[in-house]
């Protein structure tokens, strides 16, 4: 991505460069000096008085598939939302810490949280296409953005192919996206966020409501869109964040017993392989082999 420093942000940014990733570093095994992406310190997440997540450190490397696992309520999602600033939109959430992604802290005063969110594209737990055609849906972004129609046609078309959904849609691009499979419309968003050429696609449970079919050729697509974007994950599923990820980091939750609230905690972050074999937390080695969780 050009100015990766994000030093200006708020400028016009031509979302056209769509496929502008030179050379991407191949996904792999982790560990093998990947540029750092995002430098997380310190980071403590409020929701209101309550602390929902605290004192959260680790990094996230280029082209890499980071999975963020743990029990229910233990902030992970809250933990996912802070990288691109979709918290900013719920009333008294904030955001303490650093949150630094190429080395320019994303909450810093005058950076625009537009362009954060369109260079750290998102895709949620529950498919949300819009109800316009499928061509419409992928074009959206680029056409707020003012890029010709011409140009779209080929940003929609790149798109989906790198969805791995062009060749199901290619004869009906016309058509509502709302007639597509679950897991066709869970790809299509994918593709809708990837058409504005984000360098990070954030994933917050994708394949919870997919069949067993669906939910492998998503696996399939991620591993294959970590050669050119770098994707953070949220999953309850250990079997999926084993199979497709670098890098894992395990969170658990505090309880307080005088107001018996619960805060999230990051208790290990390691390569997947190590965090599933032999991790260094037994609280880590009670969830991956199912004593808890």
């Amino acid at each position: 991505m050009s100015d990766p420093s994000l030093s200006a942000l708020g400028r016009t940014v031509d979302p056209r460069r769509i496929g502008a990733n030179t050379a991407p570093a191949q996904h792999g095994p982790a560990g093998h000096g990947a540029p750092t992406v995002f430098d997380i310190r310190g980071v403590n997440v409020y929701y209101g008085a309550y602390k929902a997540v605290k004192d959260v450190n680790f990094t996230v490397a280029k082209n890499e598939i980071t999975a963020l696992i743990g029990p229910s309520g233990c902030g992970k999602s809250t933990l996912l939302r802070s990288l691109n600033r979709m918290n900013d939109l719920i009333p008294g959430a904030r955001v303490e810490g650093t949150v630094s992604y190429h080395g320019k802290d994303v909450y810093a005063a005058g950076v625009d949280p537009v362009e954060v969110r369109r260079r750290i594209g998102m895709v949620f737990q529950k498919a949300n296409p819009f109800p316009k055609s499928i061509f419409d849906n992928v074009a959206y972004g680029p056409r707020i953005h003012g890029v010709p129609r011409a140009e779209r046609e080929a940003i929609v078309e790149d798109s989906l192919k790198k969805a791995a959904l062009w060749d199901e849609v290619k004869d009906k691009l016309k058509q509502s996206a709302l007639a597509l499979s679950g897991g066709q419309q869970q790809r299509l968003c994918i593709a809708r966020t990837i058409a504005l050429a984000p360098e990070v696609v954030l994933m917050d449970e994708p394949c919870s409501a997919l069949d067993p079919i669906a939910t492998a050729r998503i696996e399939e697509l991620m591993v294959d869109l970590a050669k050119q974007f770098t994707i953070v994950i949220v999953t309850h599923n250990m079997q999926q964040a084993a199979r497709v990820s670098d890098k894992t980091a395990f969170f658990s939750t505090e309880v307080n017993e005088q107001s018996d609230t619960r805060t999230g905690v990051l208790v290990e972050f390691d390569d997947t392989q190590r965090i599933f074999t032999t991790p260094s937390d037994e609280r880590t080695e009670n969830y991956v082999t199912g004593r808890f969780g």
